[in-house]
């Protein structure tokens, strides 16, 4: 390895480091300080590299991550409130702007859209095979669907 190599692994490591940290403590009252000192870098280098790598500020990138663990517990019926606690915003308002600016739609609102899908695949599974896959398979509205006429 060349030494003009090395500096840009070592810069990388440490970014993605501060990645893997965000990742690992998202719910955690974590800010720009925490998340740049576990890189080692100054806030404003810090911001311009993450940025360099990821496509997003730090920032950004925390709230995507919250958002998305949001989903996750949305999906097991949790509270919007709660969830709002858990992914670690400390307003439910704040995080029903995010996450509606984020997914397009209410915490409530995707909810209630994940259940009613949910509930939809496990009375008429075929309506979410496309036609053709089913019919290769020769699985029709009235065959037992997952058994295979070959």
């Amino acid at each position: 390895m060349t030494t003009e190599q090395y500096p840009k692994i070592y810069l990388y490591r440490r970014i993605v480091q501060a990645k893997l940290y965000i990742d690992k403590f998202y719910s955690e009252k974590i800010d720009l300080d925490n998340i740049s000192n576990e890189a080692y870098f100054s806030k404003f280098h810090f911001i311009r590299l993450f940025k360099s790598i990821y496509g997003k500020t730090p920032h950004q990138y925390l709230t995507t991550v919250r958002i998305e663990k949001a989903q996750q517990y949305l999906q097991l019926n949790k509270s919007v409130k709660g969830v709002c606690f858990l992914v670690g915003f400390d307003s439910v308002s704040t995080f029903s702007g995010l996450f509606t600016k984020l997914v397009g739609k209410t915490p409530s609102d995707y909810t209630n859209q994940y259940n009613e899908r949910k509930a939809k695949i496990e009375t008429s599974p075929l309506t979410f095979v496309p036609s053709c896959y089913s019919f290769m398979h020769g699985w029709t509205k009235n065959s037992n669907f997952g058994d295979e006429n070959k």
